[in-house]
């Protein structure tokens, strides 16, 4: 992995920790850090020693939204450069929510308009009881347009009309229950929380989660109801008779661990 300037990459044990390395504005986003973090969770699907990808950001806050230089130039901006600027944000979403690997965010202190992009799109979200979230996006004239695809999925039609159409500030417990996060814990309590996640998820076979995540993502976003039938038939047949499945099915039946488990 190479070395970034808005970001920082850790790997320890088959857990890859992305750091937004910005605190000294609140991890804010701008063009450098969107394009970086394309870059690195890219490489990261090519990386066999990757089990699981962690998303958390340095310092008081996971995320505080656009970098408000960042925000200056783009209100000099014409239509053409505004939608390349946005359309680069909205492949960053989507190169997390496409990651092959299990993702998680891990937020703390605020999580500002854009930022809930970069969390909506892990599969999991952790946040601290004390997370200060907001869609703020109305406030400023426009609309949380990129982020939308994946915050409405998390949360729904009606709890995204309820957030983004107010624009209002609320807490960790109200991301829980708006199933924004999985779960919100005091901060203290976070990392032995996630960490007894990942070790649930370091018992399961690599390929199958990968295969498990491109299903779901391919019968929820690109699949009629019919034509998911064979498909799933197919994936199934195909998984049984891969060397991981064979393994898993051979270590359930002689009552030991599969190979796939560190100890």
């Amino acid at each position: 992995m190479k070395t970034f300037e808005t970001i920082e990459f850790e790997l320890t044990n088959g857990i890859a920790t992305i750091w937004l390395n910005r605190p000294e504005v609140h991890n804010a986003l701008n063009e450098l850090m969107i394009s970086e973090i394309i870059a690195c969770y890219e490489e990261i699907n090519n990386m066999a020693d990757v089990r699981v990808v962690i998303l958390r950001g340095r310092g008081k806050s996971f995320c505080a939204g656009a970098d408000l230089n960042y925000m200056k130039g783009i209100a000099e901006f014409g239509f053409e450069e505004n939608y390349q600027d946005s359309l680069r944000l909205a492949k960053c979403f989507n190169a997390i929510y496409t990651c092959k690997k299990p993702t998680i965010a891990i937020v703390h202190g605020a999580a500002i308009g854009g930022a809930n992009g970069l969390l909506a799109s892990c599969d999991f979200v952790y946040c601290a009881d004390d997370t200060k979230f907001a869609f703020s996006e109305v406030k400023l004239g426009i609309a949380p347009a990129t982020i939308s695809l994946y915050v409405v999925k998390r949360i729904g039609e009606y709890g995204a009309r309820d957030l983004m159409l107010t624009g209002r500030r609320f807490t960790g417990k109200d991301a829980e229950w708006y199933r924004l996060a999985n779960k919100s814990l005091p901060v203290e309590e976070l990392d032995e929380h996630v960490g007894k996640i990942i070790k649930t998820l370091l018992s399961s076979g690599p390929d199958a989660i990968a295969a498990c995540k491109s299903l779901i993502y391919n019968i929820s976003n690109k699949m009629p109801f019919e034509e998911a039938i064979d498909y799933t038939a197919k994936l199934i047949a195909e998984l049984r008779a891969s060397n991981e499945g064979q393994e898993g099915m051979a270590s359930f039946l002689e009552k030991r661990k599969p190979n796939w488990v560190v100890e």
